[in-house]
Order: structure tokens, then sequence, then C-alpha cells
């Protein structure tokens, strides 16, 4: 789901102190002190460089404090001057000491009393007599006092040392890799509430949802208002809707406002490859979450784990995702009502959750958030325009009323690119104009730049104008705001029609008129050039689709009969649908498609005068606003109660 909007930060989500190998983020938690960490190859660094300084620095002192190396003719001056204490001997190597300090043959400013020397083989000397005489030691231990056991530890286990140190490192890198939750928990990472508090006063637009949520608000806030009276807090919460509608931003001013710390992730987030991962990772938040309890827990997009088990795609029950299912449903089960702990989920597509998920006792409620309405749109606008400076002559309300269908997320685009487009222009504030074309492009895309022939340009113009004359005749028809022959992404041409306001029901009259209205570019190509194009393409997706869903879904045919024939999704014929049925449904679409392409052409020849009009003017000026077009046509503009909710974009699509 893309990211949910109202709201006047620049939603770049929870701020962390430190990066999280958990797949979750925590809101609200009291902030903690954390001693800065050091990446892994720094410490091995700081390790061998103390191995080696240790061993450069004890090998120096035994050179330096160890037996002096001498010339076997020089120990045996010293025997012949009977200065020799004690020695120790192995095999011909000879190591001891002298009674009082001697020069060193080689350096006479240098003295030594500890030696070793070697004794050659070819020496026929009675050595033994010799010390014997000169009352010197002759031991069968070593004479000098070799390196401590400390040191002789130190040196000799380091490089082990620094093995199990790299290997433990590495470890560690591989299991945070995996995020921390196939080899045991990690403790949750604290994050600044200040920086990162969403309230409903972020929120707009769906007060009626706001006010099913407070409930869950003042359990937290006030538990034992409600305890006293034996209720207990809803254990989960699902909130469904179409992408941008504002779940995700919702569930963290609940948090916000009961002032509770919120724990989020998406489901995706705990599904590895590895079997037991995701359980282990729902384990963990789980238990996060009660250790700070009163609290809440939002997943995203839980019908990435949440969908009915006993699928194809399931293997016996035990792959993965069944496994994280499983244990978020033993986790939800597990709360006694009186631990604090919320769980709200949010998705898209609650028709495939598992009914084990949305029983009682696990998602006690399934909230509906839908797109704004239009006071909702304006509400919208003033929540993301509070950092945004604004013109003398910028209306919100009239830019909500332009804009009917779009979600919050699609109304945060806007405003921001309407502050593109501004500081583009290097003006200081947004102004109106700005807000429109930044919706012109939003909706039909960035005008391109492209030589086209001039007979080209005419049959564009015929087609938009086609569309446009169709939109201002019809009965109930939406009226049209802006007509242009300029190329906008793949299409030519467009011509674009608003509702006057929202409206959520249509009748079969009125979803003719859309397939006229759809229809009257390649109706007027016909017309004036008796050729039917390319153009026609998009136009004849949408006649298709608001056709078969007239006869198939909505009931509005004799034949058919008030019946459901097409599924949301799928083949038909798994839901039942007969061939005779199929058949019957394809006869009905071909009926109305052609009844109202015959339909349009008639009103386009009886009309013949204001459509050359407006294709003269468009050839002219290439882009027609609203009053421009109605005037050219010669026609007022009619006034609606309600219209279809949606704006209808009509665009020719040669390539």
């Amino acid at each position: 789901m893309p990211e949910d909007t109202r709201r006047a930060g620049n939603g770049t989500g929870p701020q962390q102190d430190e990066p999280s190998t958990q797949p979750w983020r925590t809101e609200g938690l009291p902030p903690r002190q954390s001693p800065p960490k050091r990446p892994g190859w720094i410490v091995l660094v700081v390790l061998l460089l103390g191995y080696l300084v240790s061993f450069a620095v004890l090998t120096v002192q035994d050179r330096l404090n160890g037996p002096q190396a001498v010339s076997y003719t020089e120990f045996k001056t010293q025997v012949e001057a009977h200065n020799v204490a004690e020695i120790f001997t192995r095999g011909d190597s000879i190591e001891g000491s002298l009674k009082n300090e001697a020069p060193i043959p080689s350096e006479t400013e240098r003295k030594y009393k500890q030696f070793t020397t070697e004794r050659p083989t070819f020496a026929v000397d009675d050595l033994l007599g010799q010390l014997t005489a000169s009352e010197a030691t002759v031991r069968a231990t070593p004479v000098v006092q070799q390196r401590g056991v400390i040191a002789n530890m130190l040196i000799s286990i380091a490089p082990f040392l620094l093995l199990v140190g790299f290997y433990v490192w590495m470890f560690r890198r591989q299991r945070a890799a995996m995020g921390g939750g196939l080899l045991g928990g990690n403790t949750s990472k604290r994050v600044d509430p200040e920086k990162v508090r969403v309230t409903f006063e972020d929120v707009a637009g769906i007060d009626e949802v706001e006010a099913e949520i407070n409930e869950i608000v003042d359990f937290l806030r006030n538990p034992q208002k409600y305890r006293r009276l034996g209720a207990r807090a809803p254990k989960g919460v699902l909130l469904t809707g179409p992408p941008g509608t504002g779940k995700t931003l919702l569930a963290r001013a609940t948090a916000g406002e009961a002032n509770v710390p919120f724990f989020s992730a998406s489901a995706s987030e705990f599904i590895e490859m590895i079997v037991g991962v995701g359980a282990s990772r729902v384990r963990d938040l789980f238990s996060e979450a009660r250790k700070v309890a009163p609290s809440i827990i939002f997943i995203d997009e839980i019908d990435t784990i949440g969908r009915a088990r006993g699928g194809a795609r399931s293997f016996g029950g035990h792959d993965e995702r069944e496994q994280t299912l499983n244990q978020i449903l033993t986790e939800m089960d597990g709360f006694t009502g009186g631990e604090g702990v919320v769980v709200l989920a949010a998705t898209n597509r609650p028709d495939v959750l598992d009914p084990a998920l949305l029983r009682p006792g696990r998602f006690d409620r399934t909230i509906m958030v839908h797109p704004p309405d239009q006071k909702g749109r304006v509400d919208i606008l003033k929540v993301h325009t509070r950092k945004v400076p604004l013109g003398p002559d910028a209306n919100l309300e009239q830019l909500a009323a332009a804009t009917p269908g779009m979600t919050g997320a699609d109304l945060a685009n806007l405003v921001n690119e309407a502050a593109f487009l501004a500081a583009r222009r290097g003006e200081d504030a947004v102004s109106h104009r700005n807000f429109t074309d930044s919706l012109e492009k939003v909706q039909l895309g960035a005008a391109r730049s492209v030589v086209i022939p001039e007979a080209e340009r005419r049959r564009t113009a015929y087609h938009e104008a086609g569309h446009a004359l169709l939109g201002m005749l019809l009965e109930g028809a939406d009226p049209v705001r802006k007509v242009s022959i300029i190329p906008r992404g793949r299409a030519l041409g467009v011509t674009l029609s608003t509702p006057e306001a929202d409206r959520y029901g249509y009748d079969a009259n009125y979803l003719r008129g859309r397939i006229v209205g759809a229809l009257g570019g390649m109706a007027s190509e016909q017309e004036a050039f008796g050729v039917v194009t390319t153009g026609a393409e998009s136009d004849l997706e949408t006649v298709t689709r608001i056709a078969r869903s007239m006869i198939g879904r909505w009931g509005m045919s004799e034949r058919v009969g008030k019946l459901s024939v097409l599924p949301a999704e799928g083949d038909p014929r798994m839901a039942g649908a007969s061939d005779a049925m199929l058949n019957t449904l394809d006869d009905e679409v071909r009926r109305i498609t052609d009844e109202c392409y015959e339909g349009a052409r008639r009103l386009l020849r009886e009309n013949r005068g204001k459509l050359d009009r407006i294709v003269e003017q468009l050839l002219a000026k290439e882009t027609l606003d609203e009053d421009e077009v109605y005037a050219v046509a010669g026609l007022k503009r009619r006034h609606i109660e309600t219209s279809l909710a949606p704006p209808r974009i009509s665009a020719d699509g040669r390539a």
C-alpha cells in the first residue's frame, strides 16, 4: 500500500536513534542512551594491532634483558678466570651467569652477566673439571628465567582469541542480516517520542472512522473506566480500504493520541526463506509490546501472511507463511483483555483473509476507511498546506471540488507538485494556478514536445471535440473542464470531465451516457473523415468495462436478468456461469455499445456546426478551458445536483 497521507509532515516515517535489526519500528518508547556502536572490522583491527604491539614489546624486552650470546672462546676465558657462577646445559647449548659483569668483547662499553653460547662438537677440553675447580654450579634447570607465565599464555592463545572473535563477529552479522529473529530476540530500539508522535490533528477527512477509533484511545487512556464494568478492549481492529486513504496514519495517530508505545511492521517483513523465522519474530514483537503495555501493534498489509489457509501454494500447512499466521493467531488468542495491548492491522483485500483472523476474540472490529468526500478533501488540503505558503488567490474549496475520488495520498502529491511548480517558476507563494496546472499534470500527464503533422492534429481535434460536445449535450453528464490537443503521456489529446459533487450510486441512464460520451471520439472521426483510427483504444476499454459491468454485475439487462454473472476476478465459469449465459452477456454488451454508438453519431450529425467550431478553436489555441469550450459551442452549463465520483478522462491514445 502506498504511504498513507493527510498529515503536515514529510511522511518519512518513524525516526530511530540507531539502526534496528528487527522487522518492526517503534514510537513512543522512553528514550534510552545507548553507547555508540563501532563496526566489527574496527574491533578486529584494534585487536590485531594490540597483539602485534604486545608481541613486539615482549620480543624487544627479551632481547634487551635476555642472556647475551657470546662466543665459546669468551666463555672459556671467563671459566679460566673463575668468573662463572653457574651454568645450564642442554646438548651443546650452554646458558649461565657470571659472578661479576664482564665487557662484551665487541662492545667494550656494554657489559653482560647472563650469557648463552654453543660448545663446538670437536672441542676436547675437560669443561666439567674446569667449572668444578672454579667452584661454578652446574644445574639441570635453566639458570636464566624465561618469559613470564602470563606473557607466554598471552602470546600462545592470542591467535586463537582473534580467530574466535572473528567468528563471533561473522555470526552476529549473519544474524543481523536475517533480522535477528532466527537465533534469539533483540531488545527494542528506543525512539524519541517527540520526533515521531502523530495525533488526530494530523488526520483529516475521515471523521466517522475517528469516532470509532476513539473508543480504543479512551480505553488505553482510562482502562479502569471500562474494567469496572467488566468490559475489555478489542483485541484487534482491522482497517480496510483503498490504498492511500490513511490507514497507517490513522494507526499511528491512535497511538499518539493515547500516548502509548507504537510498534509497526509490514507483514512481508516477517517472512523469510527459512521456516520458523517469521514465527520467532512475531513472538519477539508481542513480547516487547507486553513489556511496555499499554501499547499498540500495527501490522500493515496483513493479507501477505493472513490469506486463507489450505490454498494451492500451501505444503501440508507447514510453509513459512502459515507458520507465521498460526503464531499471530496464537499470540492474539493469548491476550487476556487486561494486558492493554491492541493489535491494529491494515489491508486492501479483506476478502482473502483467513476466517480465523476475523472471528470475535481476534480482530473484533473491522473499520472501513473510504476515500474522503468534498469536505474531507478540503480538510486534508488544509493539513497538507500548513507549511506551504499560499497565494491570496489559492482556493482550497474549489480545488477540493475539482478532485473527486482522490485519496489523501493523491492530495498530498498534488500539494507537493504545486509547491515544486511554484519553486521552478520563482514564486514566493503557491498560487491557485500552480494547483490547477499541477492537477492537470497529475490527471492528464506531462505535456510532450512533439511535432505532429497538421492532418493528425485536425483528426485529434475532431476526436477530442466529439468527446467534449457529447459531454455538454447529454443530460446528467459531468461538466467538461478542459479540452486539449497537446500530447500528454501516451495520448495525443485529452478531454477532462469532473463532477459537480460526489456520488456513490449510478443508474442505467447515466452509465449509457458515459458510454455515449466515451464513443464520441470515434463517432466524430467517423462523421468527419469516414474512418476509424487506433486513437479510440482507451475509449473502447472504458466502454467495454462499463457495459460488461452493467450486464454481468449490476443486473441492468432484461435478457440476463437480476444476476451477478461476472466475479470480481477469475474465470466466471468457475463461479458457475454457463457458456449460454456468457454468450447472452456478450450479445447484450454488443447491443448496448452499438446503440450508444449510433446515438453518438446521430447527436454529432445534428450538432455538426458546434463540433466544427470547437475544432477550429482547438486548432488555434490547442487548449480550451471550461468557460471557453461552452462559449464556443454556444451552450450553457447545467448545474447537476450529483454525479459520478471519479473524474472522467477521454484520451486520444494514438502513439
